[in-house]
């Protein structure tokens, strides 16, 4: 049996922040805002694998309203976020997502994000794939207010160990 899942998350853009995206440090005079590092990629997965899984979001896994995730590295949600999926007999085939953002340029970060998520997923980076796009100014990324992230996630019923 196979399920597919997808996510997407937004966080507007705040100044005295790191710009984290797929645990990746990313030079950029501002961060984005949110409760945890606000890594909007990983966010994203994280719903993927979640809404695939059928055990919610993160919001409900890791609710903005509990100091306990304040400041968290979005690469430990993930890592949570795995581990439920593959206590729920799950195995995580492949990941597609794509960051909207007019600035900064994303292009030459895009093979570190995939291999510190697929490191973070348990997958070679040939199954993690990331894109980047802007809106061509179009809307709240075109006026660089913020960052968008859509991610698609395929997982596999995991075969039971008979050993």
């Amino acid at each position: 049996m196979m399920r597919i899942g997808q996510g997407f998350d937004v966080h507007a853009f705040a100044s005295g922040r790191k710009l984290i995206l797929g645990g990746v440090h990313i030079p950029h005079e501002q961060g984005l805002a949110g409760h945890s590092d606000a890594d909007v990629l990983a966010h994203a997965i994280c719903d993927a694998l979640l809404g695939a899984a059928g055990l919610g979001d993160i919001g409900q896994l890791f609710p903005d309203s509990d100091e306990q995730w304040k400041g968290a590295d979005s690469m430990e949600l993930l890592t949570q976020v795995v581990a439920e999926v593959r206590h729920a007999g799950w195995s995580i085939v492949n990941v597609d997502a794509t960051v909207i953002a007019q600035a900064p340029r994303l292009a030459p970060f895009i093979p570190r994000m995939r291999g510190r998520l697929g490191q973070v997923l348990g997958l070679s980076e040939s199954s993690v794939s990331i894109k980047a796009t802007t809106t061509e100014r179009l809307g709240f990324a075109g006026r660089g207010e913020g960052v968008a992230a859509m991610a698609v996630a395929l997982l596999g019923r995991r075969v039971p160990d008979h050993g």
